[in-house]
C-alpha cells in the first residue's frame, strides 16, 4: 500500500522578517509534527514551540490537529499587550 503525500507550508513572522517553509509530508501528519520537521527553528532560534500557538488560514487549531492538502500552519507569537486593554486606554484619552 502507498501512502498519500500532501502539500502544506509553515509559516512564522517577526516584525522584521519571515519565513515560510514547503512541505511534502505524509498523509495524517499533525501540526505538531510537521512543524518539528519543518525545521522552522534553525531560522529563529529563540522560537519555543512548546509555549507557541497554531493556526491554519487565521483559524486557531490544537497541535493534534491533522492537517489537509494545501494547509498553511501559522505559528503565533505570544501578545505584547491585551488588544482590548489598548482601544480601552485609547478612548479614554
Amino acid at each position: 500500500m502507498t501512502r498519500k503525500t500532501i502539500h502544506i507550508e509553515v509559516a512564522y513572522a517577526l516584525p522584521e522578517r519571515q519565513k515560510i517553509i514547503a512541505l511534502q509530508v505524509y498523509e495524517g501528519i499533525t501540526i505538531q509534527e510537521a512543524v518539528a520537521r519543518s525545521g522552522i527553528v534553525r531560522f529563529f532560534p529563540e522560537l519555543k514551540l512548546d509555549e507557541a500557538s497554531f493556526g491554519i488560514f487565521s483559524q486557531e487549531q490544537s497541535k493534534d490537529y491533522v492537517l489537509r492538502d494545501g494547509d498553511r500552519i501559522e505559528i503565533y507569537r505570544p501578545l505584547i499587550a491585551d488588544a482590548k486593554e489598548m482601544r480601552r486606554q485609547r478612548a479614554r484619552k
